[in-house]
């Protein structure tokens, strides 16, 4: 597939088949933003070095800024909004409200979904594995010992649902 001739591209968002025209290097964040309305996911920097526009892609973190919208063709990519059918998402974004673990928000959407890939793989990660995960993404609000807590909450609350 070239990445420089305009062409549809077909791949699932949040659990649904798409079909997109990629024309070109058009960002994965574009896209999502542009075309599908998916407006969670956020431009930062850019450059790859914020975070702010994170999405799992097959289940893992990726920057969606720079991500040609072609390279994900029949892959799967996960946002922010699909926390309304996911439960892990949906634990994690509560446990952030209740450790009030944002103050913008502006960052919390990457942030959230590069928690939910670290659940996905450890389900009951201690403090240095989260700070390790998260450390891909800039939060200026200062947030950060927050941010840790409530993946710590989420991730209890999980095992706890889960727990014969």
């Amino acid at each position: 597939m070239s990445a420089l001739a305009p062409q549809m591209v077909r791949f699932t968002v949040n659990g649904q088949g798409v079909e997109v025209d990629a024309a070109g290097d058009v960002p994965l964040l574009a896209v999502l933003r542009g075309e599908l309305g998916l407006t969670g996911s956020r431009f930062g920097c850019g450059l790859e070095q914020c975070g702010a526009c994170t999405v799992l892609v097959d289940g893992e973190p990726a920057y969606a800024c720079s991500r040609p919208a072609w390279s994900v063709a029949d892959r799967s990519v996960a946002t922010i909004e699909a926390a309304e059918h996911d439960l892990v998402l949906a634990a994690l974004r509560r446990a952030f409200l209740d450790e009030q673990a944002g103050q913008c928000g502006y960052c919390l959407s990457g942030i959230i979904l590069s928690a939910r890939a670290l659940l996905a793989r450890e389900p009951s990660p201690d403090r240095p594995a989260i700070v390790a995960a998260l450390d891909r993404h800039l939060c200026r609000c200062g947030a950060h010992n927050r941010i840790v807590r409530a993946v710590q909450r989420a991730a209890a609350r999980l095992a706890e649902e889960v727990a014969p």
